[in-house]
């Protein structure tokens, strides 16, 4: 598939109308079903979010569509509740021409999900549930939800910095620091609800109560559920898998509620597997490559020092230096790290220039880098790679010093005549990596 799909509208019978959009050419429809907000042609422009539909999208033809109230969407007079939510299952399941979907609900799409397919057996393959629930806040009967006063006093302190990425370091944890993802997230705000309109929507999920419907689901269910989840807690997913008959659990590593930000992979492979039979194993494209991983040193100290509006900027300013040495080198900017970045480049000469060029220049930019290069095979993953290539330039990368970068032998080897010089650092042992390594720090 090339390029986002369109966009369409469905009327529900109330009145609402519900953007949609079809892709894949799968032997079943897979619906998706957002979280919290959405913006589905806004999904498109994010990497990781565009890479996981289109794996979806590679067994299944896929609808997926904004709730009403959020992204695309009609905004409603009144909040929505599940009831009403469901409805924009059928409205998009009837103008695709969907007469029985498997449904994919991610967070708050879960309740809605789970009505729908007690309601409607004979039109549901089946159920995958992401960091879903079936009540969020704590009651008598209830008491793994979260306290009620929490959710109003997490609403209240979103609104006023609604847009510019706040709550990122709750929804996914692990990219908090990641400039381009706050970024992202921000938009998503901006597009997917006012800040009125996003405060209504959170503390609307405090009467969602749909535990009776859990005996009803008669759909084989998939729960999948990152262990250290902080929005949405994992006794939440382990509930749903207890009182859905013969629904399995997944407890996945790692602490994002977005799905998208954390081993996306086995997300996408436990789904795959889950509806199809069987999973897809790509025999992984390999190839030589020098891979530079970069760090920003004392990162943590140095936003706590400047606020966030300062480190922001700060970031914004690193950032720009490293694509533009990057370019220069003739390198491939593979992604940001948080604090430092992922890149590759055809030959090991360029990729340690390149890091020297930025060790060199951090300083003027304010903030002290470290960075490490190695030369090996790695996996090509669509736009991202993997494979213990990678694994061993990040580990040396951690035991560079302030401004320096150190280099495998592997490296020094491969640019022997090319006028670059290098200090003998040691064996090393590289957590992970099997054997000693000796290192170099670039000097010239």
């Amino acid at each position: 598939m090339d390029g986002a799909p369109a966009t369409h509208y469905a009327k529900a019978d109330d009145g609402v109308h519900v953007a949609y959009q079809v892709f894949g050419d799968g032997p079943f429809d897979l619906v998706v079903i957002p979280g919290f907000i959405s913006h589905v042609e806004l999904l498109w422009e994010d990497e990781a979010i565009s890479r996981a539909l289109r794996r979806l999208g590679s067994f299944s033809r896929v609808i997926i569509f904004d709730k009403r109230g959020t992204g695309m969407s009609d905004r409603t007079e009144r909040l929505p509740d599940v009831d009403r939510r469901m409805l924009d299952i059928e409205a998009v399941m009837q103008a695709a021409g969907s007469e029985q979907a498997a449904i994919l609900a991610v967070s708050e799409g879960g309740p809605m999900a789970l009505v729908f397919a007690a309601a409607h057996p004979e039109r549901t393959r089946g159920l995958v549930l992401l960091g879903a629930y079936a009540r969020m806040t704590a009651c008598p009967d209830y008491l793994i939800g979260v306290p009620t006063e929490l959710v109003h006093q997490f609403a209240q302190y979103l609104a006023p910095s609604w847009g510019t990425g706040v709550g990122l370091s709750a929804w996914a944890p692990s990219v908090a620091h990641d400039s381009a993802v706050r970024e992202s997230f921000g938009r998503l705000q901006r597009l997917g609800a006012s800040p009125g309109a996003a405060v209504a929507l959170m503390t609307s999920h405090l009467e969602v109560d749909v535990r009776a419907a859990l005996p009803l689901v008669h759909a084989p269910t998939l729960v999948m559920h990152r262990i250290g989840d902080r929005m949405v807690p994992l006794a939440h997913g382990q509930y749903l898998a207890d009182h859905i008959e013969g629904a399995r659990l997944v407890e996945l590593p790692g602490t994002d509620h977005f799905w998208w930000t954390e081993d996306t992979d086995q997300i996408l492979d436990e789904t795959e597997e889950f509806l199809t039979g069987a999973r897809s194993v790509p025999e992984p494209d390999r190839v030589l490559a020098s891979v530079l991983f970069t760090d920003i040193v004392a990162s943590t100290r140095q936003a706590v020092e400047l606020g966030d509006k300062a480190w922001r900027v700060l970031l914004n300013r690193h950032d720009a230096l490293i694509r533009r040495q990057v370019e220069r080198y003739g390198g491939r900017l593979v992604k940001t790290t948080g604090d430092g970045v992922l890149a590759t480049f055809d030959g090991p000469a360029r990729s340690v220039r390149c890091a020297r060029a930025i060790t060199d220049g951090a300083g003027a930019v304010g903030v002290e880098v470290r960075a490490g290069v190695h030369t090996g095979e790695v996996e090509l993953r669509g736009d991202d790679i993997a494979g213990l290539g990678v694994n061993i330039a990040s580990r040396i990368e951690g035991l560079a010093q302030a401004g320096e970068v150190l280099v495998s032998r592997t490296v020094t080897d491969l640019v022997v005549g090319s006028g670059l010089e290098f200090d003998d650092r040691g064996e090393h042992e590289l957590k992970g990596v099997p054997g000693r390594w000796q290192l170099f720090a670039a000097t010239a």
